[in-house]
């Protein structure tokens, strides 16, 4: 019953997770680099966003990097997985499996995620073509992130995935044997084929731009829902494709 899962998910578990979330989403507003501040580096360029310490090419730049993602996938991904979390909180009352062990075992997939996103911001950002605050400085690059992204939401990996994600219950039925561990890694990395390429759109619509990241959040929660989620995904491809090429109309 609706009532009985309410009062389940006021148990400290629950609310632990619920408190990353909001955490998480918390210290990225404080964090959140404003449009305002964001119109001034076409003004002062890199070396005005250098002297915030806002990414530097050194150890220090990378970690920086690597925790602004890290925040990212906490506050973007853990709300999108809050329904196989309850599923498997479901199975745990009826077997004594615990939901801690899935949680981390998929918070370590996407904290592998944010080490490869931050490596990859800070190549971007050497090449110039991104900011010092991860904003896309190349037309070819955003249009490239577009339409790759556009095309992966037709892709059968992406089906795959998601057909997963949309039926939790059969997933963990699946795989219950393998343990929580184990099955929060493959939960993640299944999570992460649904959604790696919308979460690089990060540096088309902004690094640390809580207005995209708002956005993407949603997006990526209805796409994961088994009734809306078949009416977003490819039309979402449709709308991403559409911009890819409309930017590179402009080029031309």
């Amino acid at each position: 019953m609706l009532s009985d899962r309410i009062r389940t998910m006021g148990m400290p578990h629950w609310l632990t997770l619920f408190g990353v979330i909001l955490g998480a989403w918390i210290v990225l507003y404080t964090l959140a680099i404003p449009d305002d501040l964001r119109a001034l580096s076409k003004v002062y360029g890199s070396e005005f966003w250098r002297s915030l310490c806002v990414v530097t090419l050194d150890a220090t730049g990378y970690a920086t990097a690597v925790a602004m993602w890290a925040l990212m996938a906490a506050a973007m991904m853990l709300p999108t997985a809050l329904p196989a979390f309850a599923t498997h909180d479901d199975l745990c009352h009826q077997t004594g499996a615990r939901l801690a062990p899935l949680v981390a075992g998929y918070a370590v997939v996407w904290m592998g995620f944010s080490l490869i996103a931050a490596a990859a911001q800070m190549g971007l950002f050497s090449l110039q073509m991104i900011s010092a605050i991860g904003d896309s400085q190349s037309l070819w690059l955003s249009a490239g992130l577009l339409l790759g992204a556009g095309l992966y939401q037709f892709s059968p990996v992406k089906e795959a995935c998601l057909s997963k994600c949309r039926q939790p219950l059969t997933f963990f039925m699946s795989h219950w044997d393998e343990g929580p561990w184990r099955n929060g890694l493959r939960l993640g990395l299944i999570c992460l084929g649904c959604c790696w390429a919308l979460m690089l759109l990060a540096f088309v619509g902004g690094v640390m731009n809580m207005a995209f990241m708002g956005i993407a959040t949603l997006i990526m929660v209805l796409e994961k829902m088994q009734n809306l989620g078949r009416y977003v995904t490819r039309p979402l491809g449709v709308v991403l494709i559409f911009g890819a090429m409309t930017l590179v109309v402009r080029a031309v």
